[in-house]
């Protein structure tokens, strides 16, 4: 009862040493990361109230605030973002080296929140891809330590077979992220002075 032929192994398969191995990567990348505070509301203060003794982040690894964004590779987008700074935390997250993530912070982060103008970016992921949201106006510290356990939840799951995780994602002539008819699409239910600025 011996194999009679020559076994392979896909690349894909969660054969038990790849798997053994994404567990322990994982699970250092996970308790180590380095957040890069990019803050422009009242959500940057609850991030500080987090990063506070009371709640501690430092338990979670994220002890040191990497304000270079060369040294980080969490991206905390705390706050509001205003048209004029949406090409900064683009360049932000450019130069922030593999693998990065990216939580966005708050309703306004998130959707634009309560500022449908056309000064206001309505949702950073048409900038930026993210990968948590933490809802609320703002969210207090412990909705910003949740977010953190998803995102350690999300780091936990991921596969050094899948290539696809740390592709970089380029702009396009548009400067957007996703296709202005999408962005279009997203924006309906906030009105239509997003179209002033967002799409042709």
């Amino acid at each position: 009862m011996g194999l009679t032929g020559p076994t392979t192994v896909e690349s894909l398969s969660p054969n038990w040493l790849t798997t053994r191995l994404d567990a322990l990567v994982n699970w250092a990348r996970a308790n180590s990361l380095w957040p890069m505070p990019f803050g422009t509301a009242c959500c940057a203060i609850e991030f500080m109230a987090t990063a506070a003794s009371r709640f501690d982040l430092a338990r979670f690894g994220m002890e040191r605030m990497a304000f270079s964004p060369r040294q980080a590779d969490v991206l905390i987008c705390a706050g509001r973002l205003p048209f004029k700074l949406a090409p900064v935390i683009r360049r932000i997250y450019d130069q922030m080296p593999q693998p990065k993530w990216v939580i966005s912070m708050g309703a306004c982060a998130s959707t634009g929140g309560i500022f449908d103008t056309y000064a206001m970016v309505q949702g950073i992921d048409t900038v930026v891809p993210v990968d948590v949201y933490v809802p609320g106006c703002p969210p207090r510290p412990e909705g910003l330590l949740y977010g953190v356990l998803l995102l350690h939840k999300k780091i936990k799951g991921e596969t050094l077979a899948n290539g696809d995780l740390r592709r970089e994602h380029p702009l396009g002539v548009t400067g957007l992220r996703l296709p202005p008819e999408a962005v279009d699409e997203l924006s309906e239910p906030f009105g239509n002075s997003v179209h002033q600025t967002r799409s042709a």
